[in-house]
C-alpha cells in the first residue's frame, strides 16, 4: 500500500493523472471532505477522458452523482460509454467474501470484469473503493488486510489507479499521531494466508 502525499487531507491530481498502476489509502475527517476529495478525483478522470469506477456505499454514490451533476463532466455520456462505473460496496462484497474472507479468484474475477468493461479503447481508469471501510467498522480486520492486498497485487499487474476510503473516526486514538499510524494499524491486522 501506499501512502499518498499530501492525503492526509485532500487528493488532487490536478493536471496530471494518478499512478497508473497505484493504490491509495485516504483517511477523511467529515463526510464533506470525503465527497470533496471524490468529486475531484472522479471529476479529473472523466474530464481527462479516463474511465472511472465507483464502489461505494449508496449515500456516498448519491452524493457523488450530484456533485458531478453540477460540473463540466457529461456524466450521462460517461454512463453510456462505461466511463462511469459504479457498484454499491455491500453488494460489491457479496460478490466475492466466502466465510467471512475475500476469495482470491472471486475478487479478481469481479476486477478484471469492471476493468475490461472501463478500459476499452485502452482508456486509464481510475477507481475509488471503500469496501475495506466497511469491513474495517463491521470489525472484520483480517478481511481488510487480505482485500487491501488484494487490491495491491491486482493494481502491480494491471494499470489502474485505486484509491481507497476510510473515515478517521473508525481510528480512534491512532489518528492524533497521522494516517502512517492507521496504516501501520490496518497492516498489523492478523493476516490470513492469501
Amino acid at each position: 500500500m501506499q501512502r499518498g502525499e499530501g492525503l492526509e487531507s485532500q487528493v488532487s491530481f490536478r493536471g496530471k493523472s494518478p499512478v497508473p498502476n497505484g493504490h491509495v489509502l485516504h483517511f477523511y475527517s467529515s463526510e464533506r471532505e470525503l465527497l470533496d476529495t471524490l468529486s475531484g478525483y472522479i471529476g479529473e478522470g472523466l474530464n481527462g477522458g479516463e474511465s472511472t469506477i465507483v464502489i461505494a456505499t449508496p449515500e456516498h454514490l448519491r452524493a457523488l452523482r450530484y456533485r458531478l451533476e453540477n460540473t463540466d463532466a457529461d456524466l450521462i455520456r460517461a454512463m453510456f460509454e462505461d466511463r462511469y462505473i459504479t457498484l454499491d460496496a455491500s453488494v460489491a462484497l457479496t460478490g466475492f467474501m466466502v466465510d467471512g474472507l475475500p476469495d482470491e479468484q472471486l475478487f479478481t474475477d469481479m476486477a478484471r470484469n469492471l476493468l475490461r468493461r472501463a478500459s476499452v479503447f485502452n482508456r486509464r481508469v481510475r477507481a475509488f473503493g471503500e469496501m475495506e471501510s466497511l469491513l474495517w467498522t463491521s470489525g472484520n480486520h483480517q478481511a481488510v488486510v487480505r482485500l487491501e492486498h488484494l487490491w495491491e497485487n491486482f493494481c502491480r499487474n494491471h494499470e489502474m489507479a485505486v484509491l481507497c476510503g476510510y473515515p478517521k473516526a473508525a481510528f480512534p486514538g491512532v489518528m492524533a499521531t497521522g494516517t502512517r499510524a492507521a496504516e501501520a494499524e490496518i497492516r498489523a491486522a492478523p493476516t490470513p494466508s492469501i
